[in-house]
């Protein structure tokens, strides 16, 4: 190692590899890439993969800073480890998506718990992130864990973790896992089974049986396309669908066989318009009402409207509104209902939750904070109704405790069929809202660096820049600063965000993705609405590219 100029410290790590119990293949590789390529194998080394707003995520190859089989077997004990702190007869439901290798890690999870006397109920076959939520309260399970990098490009894998209650671990247990899982240095230290169950079938029945004790208006007629580009969400939507009473239901067939390549979709993240673009001409062409299409592991769901014999995208914030306005407005609601959103959603949600005489909870980014919630509300007079993201996740009841495609395919479907009985579409409820309420427009801008050690300082320069040079005044106008590294101004925990107030009510929120190597600019503006909706929507439109313009031009 002598002959290449590494850190001391990726030099140890990489070293640790070569002389340790790792496999002869990966050995090889470690030693052909010291040779031909050290910068990337010091990118695979120069830290270890930690959880985030999302859990573990990152590429699949040989490295500390990689998903393979030994971080995953060691995050799997530490899992293990963690839970044998409370002596009981432990379980862990695990699912996994279509990405390569992701059924090789369910199983290397699965057998690592059995290693450690830990029963392992293995899903039989890919399985939608809320699926695995459900399971761990329906099998009474300690924890469960699901394989999948949710949007993420083919490259990427991931390993989520949930706690009994179906929420994504926090606090303490997020901290007590990474710390166990910190301790394994060597896979010596790891204990193997050879032992686990598989669940079938039998788990969607029980979820579908509760799912339609939700559905809140009889059915009405609409056409529908979806897809799921390529992922798992076609296990259960589609009867999920029909168990609601919608049966007119067309598939984008070229992107419904699973596929770990996502080969007919341009990506598999319903955020981006492109994912939507095969489904969009399928809309055209049959003249159906609504496009849905869910990503990988379906817990995210991305929506068109055919309106005006167009198919319009609606955002995440959209989408929100438009399902907290079906709620709100299909029967009567409890008078303790509560509505949650993060930090980074549109304040639209919040002002339509409390003019129906609700409460709303802000959060910070992340649906296991909205999780968490609704494990608050248990044995208090407050119910939970819905929570939403900005980033095209949503949760109708507390069934399940993530954020889930299927059941919010269902209220969509709804929304837009009453819609339709009214000759509406949903962009015509969305264009109600805005006059009632104002008119609010939102966009995200993403800044991306190397995953690297060189990019991790990047983002941290920008963050440490922004908070010690804080700027005055954003398009002219004065702004209240919101700091939540330093608490100084909400209540919420200590997170790397910072978040910008502008005196017409526009607001300006940064922060580091939790599982990428991003900065992430989420901007709102507000406006009026008249009846020239079109022209109002183009000039809050302009205003919110200028804002972002003009904060961008703050770091160039």
């Amino acid at each position: 190692m002598d002959t290449i100029s590494l850190d001391p410290r990726v030099e140890k790590r990489i070293q640790s590899w070569l002389d340790g119990p790792y496999d002869d293949k990966t050995k090889r590789e470690i030693e052909h890439r010291l040779a031909a390529d050290p910068q990337s194998l010091a990118d695979a080394f120069f830290k270890d993969l930690s959880f985030g707003t999302g859990g573990m995520r990152g590429i699949m190859g040989i490295g500390t800073n990689r998903m393979n089989e030994y971080t995953v077997r060691a995050a799997t004990q530490g899992l293990a480890n963690y839970l044998k702190r409370w002596p009981k007869n432990h379980s862990v439901f695990i699912g996994y998506d279509v990405r390569h290798r992701s059924r090789e890690f369910a199983e290397q999870t699965a057998l690592v718990l059995s290693g450690n006397g830990i029963r392992a109920l293995v899903s039989k076959e890919v399985c939608p992130t809320p699926l695995v939520s459900f399971a761990c309260r329906h099998f009474g399970c300690s924890a469960g864990v699901m394989i999948t990098a949710s949007h993420n490009p083919p490259q990427y894998n991931g390993y989520k973790v949930y706690w009994s209650d179906g929420a994504q671990i926090v606090s303490p247990h997020d901290r007590g896992i990474m710390d166990e899982t910190a301790k394994i240095q060597s896979p010596k230290q790891i204990s193997i089974g050879f032992h686990f169950d598989e669940i079938g079938s039998e788990l969607d029945a029980a979820y579908l049986a509760i799912l339609k004790k939700g559905q809140l208006l009889p059915a009405m007629p609409l056409k529908i396309i979806y897809s799921n580009l390529h992922g798992t969400g076609i296990r259960l939507i589609p009867n999920a669908l029909k168990v609601w009473g919608y049966t007119d239901l067309s598939l984008v067939e070229k992107q419904r066989p699973l596929d770990g390549n996502f080969s007919f979709a341009a990506t598999p993240n319903p955020e981006e318009a492109r994912a939507l673009e095969m489904g969009c001409g399928q809309l055209v062409k049959e003249k159906g009402d609504l496009l849905m299409a869910t990503d990988p592991d379906a817990d995210r769901i991305g929506v068109a409207v055919l309106h005006k014999g167009k198919p319009v995208l609606l955002t995440g914030n959209q989408v929100a509104c438009l399902c907290l306005y079906h709620i709100c407005t299909a029967k009567p609601i409890p008078p303790n209902a509560v509505f949650v959103k993060t930090i980074v959603t549109t304040e639209l949600f919040k002002k339509m939750a409390e003019y129906f005489g609700s409460r709303c909870i802000d959060v910070l980014t992340g649906f296991k904070y909205i999780g968490e919630q609704i494990r608050l509300m248990e044995n208090t007079s407050f119910q939970f109704l819905f929570g939403a993201e900005e980033s095209y996740g949503y949760l109708m009841g507390d069934f399940v405790r993530d954020k889930d495609a299927v059941s919010s395919a269902c209220l969509i479907a709804e929304a837009a069929a009453i819609a339709k009985s009214q000759n509406r579409t949903l962009i015509d409820l969305l264009h109600r809202i805005y006059r009632e309420f104002g008119l609010h427009r939102e966009r995200l801008k993403t800044i991306a660096f190397n995953d690297s050690e060189a990019g991790m300082e990047q983002m941290a320069s920008l963050m440490r820049n922004l908070r010690e040079n804080p700027p005055s005044h954003i398009n002219g106008q004065k702004i209240l600063i919101e700091d939540y590294l330093t608490q100084s101004s909400q209540k919420l925990p200590r997170s790397d965000v910072i978040r910008f107030w502008l005196a017409d009510g526009s607001k300006l929120v940064i922060r580091p993705s939790g599982t990428e190597p991003k900065v992430k600019i989420y901007a709102e503006v507000v406006g009026k609405a008249d009846n020239e909706i079109e022209s109002a929507i183009s000039a809050c439109d302009e205003r919110l590219h200028a804002l972002v313009k003009n904060f961008e031009e703050l770091f160039s």
